[in-house]
């Protein structure tokens, strides 16, 4: 089965990406489910084939412009995987990879776990699960290479959401696009108070396009504070930031 969209396959390799068979036919499977389960439940405003191969599956890519993925056997979290991205793709191009896709939605696993098994994949699992519930848990808590986001929160909350999954020496790696210097000012208090570092902030764009996007990449150097993420909904509602510190 050849990919449909020879952009594609051009895009991928301008990255220095090759897809094999099975890997084109999996990719054409996960399209074809997307877009038929988009029609009875939300998952993405963006179900045209070119445009989902371009900015969802190419996007989520990205990371391994920023981290060699090929052959690695790292844990990668996806936290508030939605649709599955960039967590899927990721798993279908590096097949080594332990995945864990996590959403707060249950509809929106049910659907993934039916991608899981019909595209035939090991090694990756999609959980239900709030990230201040989850993050609790032993079997979750510092235990990845990478936790990874294209969740569009700000910074500063989806940090506290994200740091404590990882573990020391690992790294938190949102997904952005559009501005990002001040989200990430905003939030340095914050990843410092979590455990962890910024290191820096990655810009591409996005093969043969004029896409602008960004990978900010946090470095976690030490263990998250057991209150970390607090619960209730404080992280979006009252973010660490500088001056909500001494109020704690």
């Amino acid at each position: 089965m050849e990919c449909n969209n020879l952009q594609f396959v051009t895009d991928l390799q301008e990255w220095g990406l090759e897809l094999s068979e099975l890997q084109t036919t999996q990719l054409e499977q996960y399209y074809e489910m997307l877009v038929e389960k988009n029609k009875v439940m939300n998952l993405t405003a963006i179900t045209e084939y070119d445009d989902v191969l371009k900015k969802h599956f190419l996007d989520s890519l990205a990371l391994n412009q920023l981290v060699k993925l090929q052959g690695k056997k790292y844990r990668v979290l996806d936290m508030g995987t939605g649709a599955g991205f960039p967590g899927l793709p990721l798993k279908i191009m590096f097949p080594e990879l332990e995945v864990t896709l996590m959403d707060s939605l249950n509809k929106r696993i049910v659907f993934l776990q039916d991608v899981i098994e019909k595209l035939g994949l090991t090694g990756i699992k999609a959980v239900h699960g709030r990230a201040e519930e989850a993050a609790l848990k032993p079997e979750y808590r510092e235990k990845f290479d990478f936790c990874v986001s294209r969740a569009v929160a700000r910074l500063v909350s989806l940090s506290e959401f994200c740091i404590p999954f990882v573990k020391q020496g690992g790294f938190f790696i949102p997904y952005k696009s559009g501005e990002v210097e001040e989200e990430v000012n905003e939030a340095k208090h914050a990843v410092r108070e979590l455990g962890a570092e910024y290191r820096k902030t990655y810009f591409y764009t996005l093969p043969n396009s004029d896409i602008e996007r960004t990978l900010i990449y946090i470095e976690k150097v030490k263990t998250t504070p057991k209150k970390y993420p607090r619960a209730g909904g404080k992280p979006l509602k009252q973010p660490l930031l500088v001056n909500t510190f001494h109020k704690q």
